[in-house]
């Protein structure tokens, strides 16, 4: 099994030296999950392991892709009937998720040939995604997130790109059925990519579209992925371009309310950046990509309204020229955003010598120990010590100038984060 390798617990002091306990303000609901279908479905080990291995991680929520192309390659008898699908290894993996505790964010997509004219899984069906969505939310009754197909507004995923067939064929069907199943389901539409492609539609461009045509949800799903390797979660290289990227999480939020009201929630459904080795022309170095899990982590933390982030990837894809944002290498090799996907830290702000961190323990239930340590030319000392909330998250205000390397030790797990220097 490719996972986190714990260490021996260590015990730790708790001092409270020069510091003082902030109250950690979150968007309500916030969830950090991680997304690898192909990993998940078909990766080394046990199906039973793997899931083991996402539990270590400290995710809260795994989104898994449902292909109805794959599960209905014929035309069920009766379509509202989840006992007459053949769910597979995707049945395999949801029960899997459930049964040891992990939520699940279910993607419906692709169409099978006989509900689209013969075409691609990516053409939108003329009828029946509803009925599949009826189908879905009997057969895993426990599932309660929904996103409704993945990036709509790009021609790779969606054919035609229309924000009006997507919400008449895909949305606001699939939402009838699922709130129809439960009211405790809460259904996502968008889902759209940062920018507009050559084959697609602007991310706005297509909300504004979803809006006009009606559309009915509970929240806006965004994949929000960083257009450039100099563009960081908090700063974009073009601010003038209406990209939907982390870095204008704000807009995007706004953009949302404006569209969908405010009590819309704004899930970000896939998110990473990826590495040089081995991408390199696309990839950061992997200390900078575990330090933007923690960055990324605080701006969805402050931004309320936002309530879910999920990472892509797990483990990295084998074609160079597909996505390396795993947390692991192809071979297994853990990077160092491994430790600090469970571990996030981020700096919140500086006033001379005082500064404010924040960060999660992930992996774990209720209040966990954590420990905030700084570098010293003798070694690791400890800056601080406490108990972070029942989230897992906390804010600590401690005296660290400009300079310091301070990281996030987690007693429990035996192990640290990622190092970061005070800016």
């Amino acid at each position: 099994m490719r996972g986190v390798h714990r260490g021996a617990t260590v015990l730790v002091a708790a001092f409270a030296l020069l510091v003082c306990a902030l109250p950690a303000q979150a968007s309500p609901g916030a969830r950090f999950g991680i997304q690898d279908d192909g990993w998940l479905l078909y990766g080394p080990g046990s199906l039973e392991e793997r899931v083991t291995t996402l539990q270590g991680l400290g995710a809260s929520v795994v989104r898994v892709t449902l292909r109805w192309d794959a599960v209905a390659a014929t035309k069920p008898a009766h379509p509202r009937d989840g006992s007459e699908y053949a769910w597979g290894v995707y049945g395999n993996a949801l029960d899997e998720l459930h049964a040891q505790g992990l939520t699940a964010l279910v993607t419906l997509y692709g169409s099978p040939r006989w509900a689209n004219g013969g075409g691609r899984p990516s053409r939108l069906p003329s009828s029946g995604f509803g009925d599949f969505a009826a189908a879905a939310a009997q057969r895993f009754p426990w599932v309660r997130l929904w996103t409704v197909w993945n990036e709509p507004n790009n021609g790779v995923f969606a054919s035609p790109v229309s924000p009006s067939l997507y919400v008449r064929r895909l949305l606001n069907p699939a939402y009838a059925s699922l709130h129809r199943a439960s009211p405790r389901n809460r259904v996502a539409g968008g889902v759209t990519s940062p920018r507009k492609t050559p084959s697609g539609m602007a991310p706005l461009a297509f909300m504004q579209g979803m809006r006009s045509a009606r559309a009915r949800l509970d929240a806006y799903a965004v994949n929000p992925y960083p257009l450039s390797r100099l563009e960081t979660p908090t700063h974009t290289t073009c601010s003038y371009c209406g990209y939907f990227t982390m870095a204008a999480l704000p807009r995007i939020h706004a953009e949302v309310t404006r569209s969908f009201g405010a009590r819309t929630q704004l899930w970000l459904t896939e998110y990473g950046y990826q590495t040089n080795p081995p991408d390199r022309f696309l990839g950061v170095s992997p200390s900078k990509q575990a330090l933007y899990l923690g960055e990324s982590a605080l701006r969805v933390w402050r931004q309320p309204g936002v309530t879910m982030l999920i990472h892509f990837l797990v483990r990295d894809e084998p074609n160079v020229g597909g996505w390396q944002s795993g947390l692991f290498t192809v071979s297994g090799k853990p990077k160092p955003a491994v430790h600090a996907f469970a571990l996030p830290l981020a700096q919140s702000s500086r006033r001379g010598t005082r500064t404010t961190f924040w960060g999660m323990v992930r992996p774990g239930s209720g209040a966990r120990s954590y420990v905030l340590q700084r570098r010293t030319a003798n070694g690791w000392r400890t800056l601080a010590a406490g108990r972070t909330a029942r989230s897992g998250a906390f804010a600590r205000a401690v005296t660290a100038p400009a300079g310091t390397r301070v990281r996030l030790w987690s007693p429990a797990l035996g192990y640290a984060g990622v190092t970061l220097t005070v800016s």
